[in-house]
């Protein structure tokens, strides 16, 4: 396991922390939809980073590609999350087009973990 991988486990690991509080939020605060949203993406995505780590290390996932995918998981994730939390916090997002941009980079991170595991792996003997 490389270093880098290390740190989106552990990156995993508060995503999934902050995704249970968001959904604690959402169901103790009123009209805090944003944040059952909010928590729904950190928690699947925080899964989806620890899978794909799993499967890199197992050798299923090509390494670079895989590792990309799990990258791009953490930033979109925390980018979609982290706008609708400023919104239903502070009244205000990241900046224009925020959670757009971190669904689209989600949707983008699960199609390369499908290129990870379509492109072959070559080992280095």
């Amino acid at each position: 396991m490389t270093g880098l991988h290390r740190i989106l486990l552990v990156l995993a690991g508060v995503m999934g922390a902050c995704g249970v509080m968001l959904a604690a939020g959402s169901a103790h605060l009123a009209d805090a939809t944003r944040l059952a949203a909010a928590s729904s993406m950190l928690l699947f995505h925080a899964s989806a980073v620890l899978g794909a780590i799993a499967l890199v290390g197992r050798g299923l996932l090509n390494r670079a590609i895989g590792t990309v995918s799990a990258i791009g998981f953490v930033i979109a994730a925390s980018l979609f999350a982290g706008d609708l939390c400023l919104r239903q916090y502070a009244g205000h997002g990241l900046f224009p087009m925020a959670a757009p941009t971190g669904g689209t980079l989600l949707i983008v991170s699960w199609l390369v973990l499908a290129l990870a595991a379509a492109w072959p792996h070559r080992d280095k003997a």
